[in-house]
């Protein structure tokens, strides 16, 4: 009995459904075009229209191309299916299941082909719109000038061409597959292919069709294992645990590859020839693709798996030796580490010498400031308003003033609309009163007035400054200070200006008198939206009707939007990848926002590949600093130099590395002109470039273990090293940041602006280099100071607990910290002098009391070993002179040194030997001393269960002295002890014997 039809819709009910989908249409296309036409306008405002039609173009044309394509493949496929359907079907309960399909289908068989292909094109376009930026590099990727060590292949292919040919070939997968499974399913429906009845179960058409089909996907995979050969060279390799195809790879993987390409086009000819030509059937097929299947894990599978384990695995370090110095070169050459100048430092002079006093070039310019700490100074004394706003950290750059060039801690006062009252913060008052901030604030690192303050240079909001710590002039003037864009700034902090008529209605900033000063904006930037149009067109983009309603908005109006400098050259320039940290500089009068970009590739040979995220995580990310994507690399340069007028928002894009194919191949792809050469760039402007943050850290990251360049001595992992963790809160595992410093190390010819970090040995606590990144006649330069193996130099931790734990420091730091205020500590500084190592810390002093501002009260140095000379002075000159004087009494007196071969810290007083200690005061002393070297131990080992324990056990053997000397007629006591149970210091006390 043949099944009845499936009920027909009624007209109402197309009707409404055809209704609502339009609608649905309408307004998706609405929003699109809204989005569309605002971007144009916006482009058009920062003069870089060929980035939004470039993009735009290449997004449609591949939306169309692969769409279409998947669509006539998989719709053709349909159609032949269809076509190829038996004419008489034999009768069965299947056929009769069947039939009421048919009956469905038949009628507009074009129409459900048409639909189907339709949404398969639709969303496969949708994902090739994606890949804009594949396309435009391969369209446009030139050479690299190197090889790959392996097949002697030009880095360019990988870089360019590798990625975009894999997704093409996935593409070609899934058209196949999805033209496979189309088929078959109309081949069953329409009776070629059956699950039952008399007779084959597939006529000749269908097997034909769908051999072609199987056919086509094995020969795809034949590519694939030609492609997968390629792409070995960026696989990880686990036995070296590096990147980049190993010993089995070379000798097993890649020649079976090789096997089942061949293997793959045989047995595409043989699926074609014994279905279609010989037998025509399916079961030679079926063991074919059976045999490529045993292949596959035979051959790329368990062979190199025995290579593995049986050849490599017992002589690793032989085999995989030349491997790992492929990688290592590969990293070094994809991270720009190959200039990197490797220097010896003995770091072997552990007494401060006298010519601290009297340095010029380290001494003078050591920063105390420390950009985190100060940032809620500067808030609290140069806010003035409480929506202006410096950031949770401010920035560090260098100006010559009255000739002579030192680091600033500078920032920008900025309007915070989270900070504006419920008053303020209706609309009127949020985009078209409160519009800018004002000045960019600036004061000497090295320099601190009135108490601990900050002596402030700039940005002050009116003619001259007022207040008695500060300079009288604009020492770095601005001849524009208003600050229109800014790191503040979010999405939705839009902006209108331009008045009508001579009434200013902009808060500018309050006035000496305690009135206010009100500005209308006359820059170039911004939007027109003036007409009806336009304000229009926006008031739908933004959803606020106010910009039909308000009288506020006029014909002279604009609108700023994408006000984040990072935001705006990210629009910019969509390629690049941005440095979390945007700073200011004040550049011919106007205040700029310098970003570096970066050009990435995650497919360079061999390269070591690292998490961006990961790599640039430490204490300040998200505190002032933006944390970067997780995007995996193997390749980077900073090949830009982006600035952001902060007045009119002009964006300019600056080549700073003419010699990088990236960047040359998105140059081509936008015009050849969207950035300007490296000669282009101002003179005054190239001073204020630094060595990029992000980047450093992750070069410096990479060094830890790519500065062993032997194979055998990389594989060991012996002299790999590790970056601290913050010195004052070691257990948080957040990550010692770099820090920026005018100083001159050992090699240099002068001081100059670096990006510093220290490095430990792995696993331990000591000292292993300094790390540094500069300019250098407009080239970047990293350059390592190496100390010996063996040294006995503290690392940053060490140095701050052996500081901080030094009795009599120990003593004050406890009366500048109480319940009325903390101690905070500033950056620990590692800096090279005289054969040895200086160490400064800044202690800055908070009060609990509402908006309070850390104060720089003392600062903390150290020479040598961290411990041996160790000072908390007012001041740093007072701090040069203690550690000199200290190494003036070690040289003459020659203290003595303790059981464990360290030269204890001057203590002061005569140098007469005390009488020897006999009987159970002998024995107490002995504890005493048992007690210090335990102490030392445990801070060594950084086991700080084992230091407390250490702690309690010297202040129960110092109680035990006390009482025996009490005893004995108070006679004697432990040389240097001060106290009866002090915490102890890094460096014990000498021996308490004659």
């Amino acid at each position: 009995m043949r099944s009845s039809p499936l009920p027909r819709m009624s007209r109402r009910g197309r009707v409404t459904i055809g209704v609502l989908v339009g609608v649905f249409v309408l307004f998706t296309l609405l929003g699109w075009g809204v989005n569309a036409w605002t971007d144009w306008l916006w482009f058009d405002e920062v003069r870089y229209t060929q980035v939004f039609t470039g993009v735009l173009a290449t997004r449609l044309l591949l939306f169309l191309v692969v769409g279409v394509g998947m669509a006539l493949i998989v719709g053709g496929n349909l159609w032949l299916a269809y076509r190829l359907r038996p004419r008489m079907r034999p009768h069965s309960a299947e056929q009769a299941t069947l039939e009421r399909y048919r009956m469905l289908l038949s009628p507009r068989l074009g129409t459900w082909i048409a639909l189907v292909s339709a949404v398969i094109g639709l969303f496969a376009g949708l994902s090739a719109q994606t890949r804009w930026a594949q396309w435009l590099l391969f369209r446009n990727g030139g050479n690299f000038g190197v090889k790959d060590p392996e097949f002697g292949v030009d880095i360019g292919f990988y870089v360019f061409q590798l990625p975009f040919w894999r997704y093409v070939l996935g593409v070609g997968f899934t058209a196949v597959v999805l033209a496979l499974l189309g088929a078959l399913a109309v081949h069953y429906i329409f009776g070629g292919v059956r699950l039952q009845g008399v007779g084959d179960r597939m006529t000749n058409s269908a097997r034909a069709h769908l051999s072609s089909l199987v056919a086509v996907f094995v020969l795809l995979k034949a590519v694939a294992y030609v492609l997968d050969r390629r792409a070995m060279l960026l696989e990880y390799n686990e036995g070296a645990k590096l990147y980049g195809a190993g010993y089995a790879d070379v000798n097993a993987l890649l020649p079976a590859k090789e096997i089942l390409a061949w293997i793959s086009v045989l047995v595409a000819l043989a699926i074609i020839v014994f279905s279609n030509a010989v037998m025509r059937n399916l079961v030679w097929p079926g063991i074919s693709l059976a045999l490529l299947g045993v292949s596959a894990v035979a051959i790329g599978g368990i062979y190199p798996w025995a290579v593995q384990t049986f050849e490599v695995k017992p002589s690793a370090r032989d085999k995989e030796a030349p491997y790992i110095q492929r990688s290592i070169e590969a990293t070094r050459s994809a991270f720009n580490l190959n200039d990197t100048k490797t220097t010896p430092y003995a770091a072997s002079n552990l007494v401060p010498p006298a010519s601290l006093a009297t340095d010029t070039s380290v001494v003078s310019n050591v920063r105390l400031l420390d950009p985190q700490l100060v940032s809620e100074t500067y808030t609290q004394l140069q806010q003035v308003r409480g929506f202006y706003d410096f950031g949770s950290k401010l920035d560090i750059d260098r100006y010559a003033v009255k000739d002579k060039t030192s680091d600033y801690v500078v920032g920008v006062r900025e309007i915070n609309y989270g900070e504006l009252t419920d008053q303020q913060s209706n609309w009127i008052n949020r985009h078209t009163v409160y519009t800018h901030g004002y000045g960019l604030v600036a004061a000497p690192a090295n320099q601190v007035v009135c108490g601990g303050q900050p002596y402030f240079v700039s940005g002050f909001l009116g003619e001259k400054a007022q207040e008695a710590c500060s300079s009288p002039t604009e020492e770095i003037p601005a001849q524009q200070p208003r600050i229109y864009y800014g790191e503040r700034m979010e999405p939705d902090d839009y902006a209108i200006v331009g008045q009508k008529g001579d009434r200013n209605v902009e808060f500018d900033r309050p006035t000496q008198t305690g009135g206010e000063q009100y500005y209308t904006y006359s820059g170039e930037g911004g939007v027109k939206v003036g007409s009806f149009p336009r304000r229009l067109l926006y008031a739908i983009k933004e959803q606020e009707s106010n910009f039909l309603l308000s009288e506020a908005v006029n014909e002279n109006s604009k609108l700023l939007y994408v006000r984040n400098p990072r935001d705006r050259v990210e629009k910019v320039a969509p390629f690049l990848t941005l440095d979390g940290d945007p700073y200011p500089a004040v550049v011919d009068g106007r205040v700029l926002w310098i970003i570096d970009g970066y050009t990435t590739a995650a497919t360079y040979p061999y390269a070591e590949r690292v998490n961006l995220q990961a790599e640039t995580a430490d204490e300040l990310t998200g505190r002032g600093t933006f944390q970067l994507a997780r995007e995996n690399v193997n390749y980077i340069r900073n090949s830009v130099k982006a600035t952001v007028d902060a007045y009119d928002g002009t964006v300019k894009l600056y080549s700073y590395d003419d010699s990088d194919p990236v960047l040359k191949a998105w140059n081509k792809a936008f015009g050849g002109d969207l950035v300007l050469p490296k000669g282009d760039i101002p003179a005054e402007l190239a001073e204020h470039f630094r060595y990029p943050a992000d980047l450093f850290k992750v070069q410096r990251n990479l060094l830890t273990k790519f500065h062993v360049t032997d194979p055998g001595d990389f594989y060991s992992g012996q002299d790999f090293w590790q970056v601290p963790n913050v010195p004052d809160a070691p257990d948080s595992g957040q990550k010692q940041p770099p820090y920026y410093l005018f100083t001159q190390f050992p090699g240099q010819e002068g001081p100059r602006f670096q990006l510093t970090s220290a490095v430990t040995p792995n696993g331990r606590q000591n000292l292993a280099a300094l790390v540094s990144g500069s300019y250098v006649d407009g080239q970047p330069r990293l350059e390592v100071l190496e100390l010996p193996d063996q040294t006995r130099i503290s690392g940053p931790t060490q140095v701050h607990q052996q500081m901080t734990n030094n009795g009599d420091i120990r003593q004050q730091l406890n009366l500048l910290s109480s319940n009325q205020a903390q101690v905070q500590y500033g950056n620990l500084l590692s800096l090279p002098f005289a054969d040895g190592m200086l160490y400064v810390e800044p202690v800055y002093v908070k009060s609990s009391s509402q908006d309070a501002y850390p104060l720089l009260q003392k600062v903390l140095l150290s020479y040598g070993d961290g411990g041996s000379y160790v000072v908390l002075a007012n001041n740093l000159s007072d701090g040069i002179k203690q550690l000199v004087e200290q190494g003036k009494r070690a040289g003459a007196g020659s203290p003595p040194s303790t059981d464990d071969g360290e030269t204890p810290p001057p203590t002061g007083g005569n140098n007469n030997t005390p009488p020897p200690l006999t009987g159970e005061l002998a024995d107490a002393a002995g504890k005493v001393q048992s007690a210090i070297a335990e102490v030392k131990a445990a801070q060594a080992s950084g086991d700080f269960e084992r230091y407390g324990r250490a702690l309690k056990a010297l202040d129960d053997a110092m109680a035990a002295f006390q009482q025996a000397q009490a005893a004995a007629g108070g006679s004697a006591a432990p040389s240097g002890s001060a106290s009866p149970s002090p915490p102890a210091s890094s460096s014990p006390s000498p021996s308490p014997s004659g």
